[in-house]
């Protein structure tokens, strides 16, 4: 006991209650930071072709469909103008196979058969004046096998004639009218996607916005797929804020928040559009205990029309009497 008879013990155990308590008070409240940001729409190029006009500047509010720039045509349309041959040759042979063989073709298939007709009767007839002379054995047993081969493939030649004399009667068949549409399809196709890349070398913005970046330069040639314009779209920006685990437990998407411009500027109502269910990072010792409330979860704070001056990248905080969050 002390000199006024208080325990010692309870001396010790007033004194660990005061100093908790005064680092309970101590502790900063949980903050939510970020910047204020737009919606980014990028126009990638289409193929690798130099620029050869700018019809925008960086900063410059254009509408939808209004051109952006031009990419260097001629090797596309060329190649547009070959496609478009292509079709009308598929087109041409279409045609063909529906018409099928010309008058002129028919009567020579039919000649050639005639021709080969008389031929292998007159091949049949030697084979014949040669039979009896050589039973008699008057000629050659050679001579007699060389007439037979001949009468034999005479009679071939008339087969085949006949098979090409009928073929060109009965026209083209319906499978070769498949292929053929099929081949004109292909190349129609083709065409119709030149035509559309050739189109799109015209840069158009595809929504209402501001040009924020133009990262080449008239003259440059940017590899396909490389972002030509950055446009940032959309009636207002949205604030994109780190929520500390404290927060993030109290909101959710849809409630409304305030949000102030720093360094205590003007306040704006928002409404949560987004909540990303991962951290932002998590360390290892950050899983559990008291270290959990480090962990932060990335937002997004839609802003009214009343933000759309506001520039982009303005450093932003959630306040902290909308914590709780209004549904």
């Amino acid at each position: 006991m002390n000199d006024r008879g208080i325990p010692v013990a309870m001396l010790l155990a007033l004194a660990l209650a005061l100093a908790l308590a005064l680092a309970g008070c101590s502790r900063q409240a949980p903050q939510a930071l970020g910047t204020l940001e737009w919606d980014r729409v990028t126009v990638p190029a289409p193929v690798s072709e130099r620029i050869v006009r700018l019809d925008v500047r960086e900063g410059q509010q254009v509408a939808a469909g209004a051109s952006l720039m031009q990419l260097e045509p001629a090797q596309t349309r060329s190649q547009l103008d070959a496609l478009q041959a292509r079709v009308e040759q598929s087109d041409a042979a279409l045609l063909e196979l529906r018409h099928g063989p010309r008058v002129e073709d028919i009567d020579q298939a039919r000649a050639a058969l005639a021709a080969a007709q008389a031929q292998a009767r007159e091949a049949q007839a030697y084979h014949a004046r040669l039979q009896p002379l050589g039973r008699r054995q008057l000629v050659a047993p050679a001579e007699l096998d060389r007439a037979l081969a001949a009468a034999r493939s005479a009679q071939a030649q008339v087969r085949l004639a006949a098979a090409v004399l009928d073929e060109r009667l009965r026209g083209s068949r319906s499978e070769q009218l498949l292929q053929g549409e099929a081949a004109l399809a292909a190349a129609r196709a083709t065409a119709t996607a030149q035509s559309v890349l050739l189109d799109k070398l015209t840069l158009v913005a595809p929504r209402a916005g501001r040009v924020d970046s133009l990262p080449y330069k008239l003259g440059d040639q940017p590899g396909a797929g490389a972002p030509l314009v950055v446009l940032l779209v959309g009636e207002a920006p949205y604030a994109r804020v780190y929520l500390p685990q404290a927060l993030r437990n109290r909101l959710a998407v849809g409630d409304r928040l305030r949000v102030q411009i720093q360094p205590a500027g003007q306040v704006f109502d928002g409404r949560v559009r987004m909540i990303r269910s991962d951290p932002v990072f998590t360390p290892y010792f950050a899983l559990t205990g008291q270290d959990a409330e480090r962990l932060s979860y990335l937002a997004e704070i839609s802003l009214g029309k009343e933000a759309a001056a506001l520039p982009v990248g303005a450093p932003v905080q959630v306040l902290a009497d909308a914590a709780a969050g209004t549904r």
